[in-house]
């Protein structure tokens, strides 16, 4: 069975996040979406709230798990007895950070691959910032994010 893990803040997930995670869950026999804790940084939301948000979303793909760690991600996927980090691309612009954070992983796991996903060109430009940035200056983020995500932060936000 080959497991991947999916790392990143979701916060919130986008459309995009979910193109990719449904490529990975075609792909791959097990997908984790694990929404990384930084206890040196404030969230936009509490991690629990982004992993409620995202298993409500992901909830009729059978073969992914929402899960979320704190540390280094390829310790965390070593524990998970994952063999791949998923990681999406947008832009040349993500290929370079994600590069370098792929090389880094592999030295620091030489057991672990990075498999890069292209979201669709229609979620190029979402990102989590942008979803944040319009929210919070009262514009129409629906388009950008899954239902689930959508109610909730209109609804406290």
């Amino acid at each position: 069975m080959t497991i991947a893990i999916y790392p990143g803040s979701f916060d919130p997930i986008t459309n995009g996040h979910i193109d990719i995670l449904k490529s990975g869950a075609e792909i791959f026999d097990k997908v984790i979406i694990a929404v990384s804790y930084n206890v040196n940084k404030k969230g936009f939301l509490p991690v629990d709230v982004r992993t409620n948000l995202i298993r409500e979303a992901v909830k009729d793909i059978p073969n992914i798990e929402v899960d979320s760690f704190e540390g280094l991600t390829v310790e965390y996927a070593k524990k998970r007895g994952a063999s791949v980090l998923l990681r999406g691309l947008r832009t040349s612009f993500d290929f370079e950070y994600e590069m370098q954070l792929s090389q880094t992983n592999q030295a620091l796991y030489d057991k672990i691959k990075t498999v890069f996903l292209i979201t669709k060109p229609e979620y190029n430009f979402i990102s989590s910032s942008c979803v944040r940035e319009i929210l919070v200056n009262k514009g129409d983020i629906k388009s950008f994010v899954p239902e689930v995500v959508y109610r909730y932060l209109t609804q406290n936000y």
